[in-house]
């Protein structure tokens, strides 16, 4: 790839992964002064036999491996290759999203817990957007991960916001990458690239993580009572909304893995719910008609707003404020569903069992 010093000289997955679209992984500021002053001595405990596996690091060797790969293969399928592009450069900006966010918190902290922990979890994630850089390389079109960080557009979260965002990623991450991997196990013939091979470390990385952020809100339990058991509630919604929006805009990628999205997405949400009963004290009921007709409105309405976005005009900017409107009024009215009450368990921590 050539040099990069400008936005016009990057190659389209640098400009990609810079774009701050409505569904695209961001980038992340906090209160650094409020998370060193985390405690989790009530955790204690589990804390610190996290943190050993954490300095373990078991999966060292794993991401050092090669890929062998002939990018012909998917050259010769030009729907499949756009949308197994856009599936990387969303997973390379979340993965190194998460690499430069707790880079930032470890540097800002001198709580030694956290200082620990954001280090070993910046060094998980940057093995992990390095391995799909590798994977993006071989097909010529590799992220420059440096541009990216001082050219992305940067949002500024409270800490509560981080831990019940970072926490639903990483969990979410986990069974979407369980799911894929158990699915390939019965169904080599649709492994169609061996990056699929590293699922499964990757995803149990990403179920570590999750971990970290169930303990140290279970050691602050104000972050689970009151009012804020209202945002838990849209970050719930947020992530499964945004997941089940994106997938269906890979129709090509679900069907060349043998899969049907619908499905799967409904798989993922059942592994998640059932994994955050850990931490969570409540949990939506992804069962109810009501939500799969309204996810289901959400995506139709995203495919138009995309459409309109191509129009110029009066016309179209009122056509796309209505649209934004109406998904805004699917969104509240799924807010507004029934959610399960939970009760939360006394052994925070939980294996990896699916």
């Amino acid at each position: 790839m050539d040099q990069i010093g400008t936005a016009a000289s990057t190659n389209t997955t640098t400009q990609q992964a810079i774009r701050s679209e409505m569904l695209a992984p961001r980038f992340y500021r906090t209160d650094y002064a409020a998370m060193n002053k985390l405690d989790v001595s009530p955790v204690r405990k589990e804390w610190d036999a996290m943190m050993a596996q954490f300095e373990q690091d078991l999966n060292h060797e794993h991401f050092r491996k090669e890929i062998v790969f002939d990018p012909q293969v998917l050259r010769d399928q030009p729907e499949l290759h756009a949308e197994f592009l856009d599936f990387l450069v969303s997973s390379i900006t979340a993965e190194y999203s998460g690499c430069v966010l707790y880079r930032e918190i470890e540097k800002h902290v001198e709580n030694p817990d956290i200082k620990a922990l954001m280090g070993y979890m910046a060094r998980d994630e940057s093995r992990h957007a390095g391995f799909i850089n590798k994977a993006l390389k071989q097909l010529g079109v590799a992220v420059d991960l440096g541009f990216l960080k001082r050219a992305k557009k940067y949002t500024y979260f409270r800490p509560k916001f981080i831990y019940y965002a970072t926490y639903l990623s990483e969990k979410i991450g986990y069974a979407r990458y369980i799911t894929i991997y158990r699915h390939l196990e019965r169904h080599p013939e649709h492994r169609f690239h061996p990056l699929f091979n590293w699922f499964m470390e990757w995803c149990n990385d990403e179920y570590r993580h999750g971990e970290a952020f169930a303990l140290l809100m279970r050691a602050n339990p104000e972050l689970l009572s009151g009012a804020n058991k209202l945002w838990i509630r849209f970050f719930l919604l947020a992530v499964y909304s945004t997941m089940y929006v994106r997938d269906h805009n890979r129709p090509q990628l679900y069907q060349a893995l043998g899969m049907d999205p619908t499905e799967f997405d409904f798989r993922v949400f059942d592994i998640t719910t059932e994994i955050t009963r850990q931490i969570f004290p409540l949990t939506l009921n992804t069962d109810d008609p009501r939500f799969r007709s309204g996810l289901e409105k959400l995506r139709s309405l995203s495919a138009r707003l995309d459409t309109a976005r191509a129009q110029t005009g009066p016309l179209a900017a009122l056509k796309r404020a209505g649209l934004i409107a109406a998904a805004a009024a699917v969104f509240a009215r799924l807010y507004l569903l029934p959610t399960r009450t939970n009760e939360l368990p006394d052994q925070v921590m939980m294996a990896p069992v699916w």
